[in-house]
């Protein structure tokens, strides 16, 4: 780029562009929410239990249009890109173009001409040297070597030096014009530098923005639009760095506070580059959180997906005994440094994947039996993994339920728990037809994997209350406030304890508590729970198996008493408190329970489950106790 072109140039056609690209984006966003949420779900719309369009014809059609969906995600999703990347294409060349236009204002004002080519012109002026006025000349300018918004030279040796080589140029020469030419000559290279730089950075950035000539969004489309993310993102530093991050560590309504204090421009940008960050912040509305959690789930399994493909063949596992003994065959060496280097890897690769289909099984379950859309409000396959999926947008419910499970429970789990949800929705919805209901099924901590010795520990349930506190809190500071919404908290098993804990951390931002098959909440009575006695509710299935020894103790959750014994007797023991809420004298209300056994509350049509809908959705009279 040159003086002339940087002259003449308008960043604000950028952001023009930057404009249609978003408004590009937006409709393909609305038309993947109608897709799914509409058309989908009228498709599978069903009447006494029957959906209205059966076959093949109606199969292939949601086939289509879950396609056709994607195809909207994925184009909302490079269009945000674009519109990022355009704006800070633009926001450089007005950088740019505004240092130009400076250093050429303060050449006019001292009488001083800028040529087509940058080139600096200065009039006669000084004291007289024989006679004469020192004449006026013609300079050029030069840049540092760097975007003047960047830093210059670390070492600052060859700067420095150049600088004082112009300091002392200017100082020694007749005419006091020829430094001021050169100071603003300078400046002007330096602009048309930071100028080229900015076009030589972004040009080939915005050429890869562009997808297949296909209709087909593949793994490789979401994998390099993962690409395409940080590329941008690398790029636009500086525009990024003027949008205010989100308050480290920052609480609900701290994280709340900063989200409406940005733009939407500033949201947009925020969310395209950071959606795994964005999506896991308490107090932003769910439906940013979804969309954020959405990308990245994508994204997520499509590296998944390309990483297990590329995962060598399986050689041969077994060869013949080359020692002609016993046994006849052996493991080959190459076989081993396979299973080395890839076995776990494979395993938590397709573990991965499963729970991502369970989590989008239930995207595409939308309108069947009036289930409304679900929102993902939490997604991270790191570790044990996290999934949040609510059904219907707890911003605007009436009545909020939130389920913690307990033991065992980990990313894998995610369909069977976002089951249980979709059946207390039904249940609660047949109770409350005319209310907005969101149950939500909130695997969001590190449960313990195994009943001994994990589960005795109370550890997990005080590294898991935070987050449950802070999820909640930020569930209420979106619906604005104590009173927006009736919101019950449901424990089962090791998650009563979590719930337990969380009332003993910090104010449970709830208004009911329901516990099944709680192994102890770590308090001796339900009036030590911040809903207050009469809003503590409880399950216990008959089967043996979910009975807790009443008096029983366990080191961190009721007493100190070694109960190993009760471990070695019970195939599902659990670490047993002095008081449990299935007990008459821990003050709960025990509901009655036809559960067959301990993982059995949430059977459709059982009366355990209908229970928990009369509590869900305030319905206390229909209540029917143990």
């Amino acid at each position: 780029m040159d003086y002339a072109t940087l002259t003449s140039l308008n960043p604000s056609e950028f952001e023009d562009a930057a404009g249609g690209y978003k408004t590009v984006g937006d409709m393909a966003g609305q038309a993947k929410d109608d897709v799914e949420n509409r058309i989908i779900a009228s498709v599978r719309k069903t009447t006494d239990g029957q959906s209205v369009l059966e076959g093949h014809a109606a199969d292939a059609a949601v086939t289509q249009l879950r396609k056709l969906a994607t195809n909207f995600h994925y184009t909302q999703v490079e269009c945000a890109l674009i519109t990022t990347a355009l704006n800070s294409l633009a926001y450089e060349l007005r950088a740019a173009k505004d240092k130009l236009d400076a250093a050429v204002e303060d050449a006019e004002a001292q009488k001083f001409t800028v040529g087509p080519d940058g080139s600096v012109s200065y009039p006669a002026a000084g004291d007289k040297v024989d006679g004469k006025v020192p004449e006026g000349g013609t300079v050029t300018g030069s840049a540092k070597g760097k975007p003047t918004n960047q830093p210059i030279d670390p070492t600052g040796d060859a700067n420095d030096a150049a600088d004082a080589l112009e300091r002392q140029a200017a100082n020694i020469h007749p005419n006091p014009n020829f430094g001021r030419a050169v100071a603003i000559a300078n400046r002007i290279a330096q602009a048309v530098y930071d100028a080229t730089q900015a076009d030589e950075k972004w040009a080939p950035k915005l050429r890869t923005l562009k997808a297949d000539d296909d209709l087909d969004v593949s793994r490789y489309d979401w994998v390099d639009a993962q690409n395409d993310t940080r590329g941008v993102r690398s790029g636009a530093k500086d525009y990024l760095d003027e949008i205010k991050p989100p308050p480290q560590n920052g609480d609900p309504r701290a994280n709340a506070q900063w989200w409406k204090g940005l733009s939407k421009d500033e949201q947009d940008a925020y969310l395209s580059m950071h959606p795994a960050s964005l999506g896991s912040l308490d107090g932003i509305p769910s439906e940013v959180r979804d969309e954020a959690n959405r990308i990245y789930l994508a994204e997520t399994k499509a590296k998944y997906t390309s990483e297990l493909a590329d995962i060598p063949k399986e050689p041969t596992r077994y060869e013949a005994n080359p020692n002609g003994s016993y046994p006849a065959v052996v493991e080959t060496e190459e076989w081993k440094r396979w299973d080395e280097k890839y076995k776990d890897r494979i395993v938590k690769l397709n573990k991965g994947l499963d729970a991502m289909k369970d989590i989008q099984a239930r995207f595409d379950q939308t309108g069947k039996d009036e289930l409304p859309p679900a929102y993902l409000l939490g997604f991270d396959p790191d570790g044990g993994g996290r999934a949040i999926v609510a059904n219907g947008d707890p911003d605007t419910a009436d009545h909020t339920a939130v389920f913690v499970p307990g033991t065992n429970t980990n990313l894998g789990k995610s369909g069977s728990y976002i089951g249980h949800m979709v059946n207390l929705w039904q249940e609660s919805h047949a109770l409350a037809p005319n209310q907005n209901i969101s149950t939500i099924t909130w695997i969001g901590y590190d449960a313990p994997q195994s009943i001994v010795p994990e589960a005795m520990s109370p550890s997990y349930a005080e590294r898991a209350a935070p987050d449950l506190n802070r999820f909640l809190d930020g569930l209420q500071t979106v619906q604005g406030g104590s009173n927006e919404s009736h919101t019950t908290v449901i424990g089962h098993s090791y998650g009563s304890t979590v719930v337990g804990q969380s009332s003993i951390d910090g104010k449970l931002a709830a208004d009911d508590i329901v516990v099944a098959g709680s192994p102890g909440m770590r308090v001796g009575h339900a009036d030590d729970l911040d809903v207050g006695s009469d809003h503590v509710w409880s399950e216990a299935a008959s089967s043996w198996k979910d009975q807790v020894p009443a008096g029983g103790k366990v080191a961190g959750l009721g007493g100190d008493s070694d109960i190993s014994w009760w471990a070695e007797m019970l195939p599902f023991g659990y670490a047993w408190s002095q008081n449990v809420p299935s007990d008459e004298d821990f003050g709960a209300h025990i509901m009655g329970t036809d559960a067959k056994d301990h993982g059995d509350y949430w059977r459709p049509a059982s009366q355990s489950l209908i229970n928990q809908a009369a509590v869900v959705t305030g319905n206390y009279n229909q209540v029917e106790g143990g």
